[in-house]
């Protein structure tokens, strides 16, 4: 059954910008050291690459939400950092949740994720499914 639905767009430029501003550790706080590595590691513009993980996250968190409604958030403060963007062997997305996210979560939930990006804008939706 699904639990909950989350969608989230981002505007590149917009993003590239916030990126670029040497006064902000927003990359250090929002993004895990592999997802910084696998924005440079492959081909085409990093910031892309970071504004579609960036929208997986949001959309996570919509999806989460919408899952606990009637309920009170399940957390007081959030670290993106412990929701990570990563693929499989063929570079298929997914999300893994670490840390107090992943305790929060709770057990009997599937995460399902896809990715998108074009032109200007990158967007990711999420589905949390309820599997017991």
């Amino acid at each position: 059954m699904i639990a909950g639905i989350g969608l989230d767009l981002v505007d590149v430029a917009a993003f590239r910008d916030q990126l670029a501003d040497a006064a902000s550790a927003f990359a250090d706080g929002t993004f895990t050291p592999a997802e910084r590595a696998a924005a440079t590691q492959g081909p085409g513009d990093p910031a892309l690459h970071l504004a579609v993980r960036f929208a997986a996250k949001e959309a996570f968190v919509k999806a989460w939400s919408t899952a606990r409604r009637g309920h009170p958030p399940a957390l007081a403060t959030l670290d993106l950092r412990e929701i990570e963007v990563v693929r499989d062997p063929w570079g298929r997305p997914g999300l893994h949740v670490h840390g107090q996210v992943r305790a929060a979560l709770g057990a009997g939930l599937r995460l399902h994720l896809s990715l998108s990006h074009d032109g200007p804008c990158a967007g990711a939706m999420v589905i949390v499914e309820e599997t017991t």
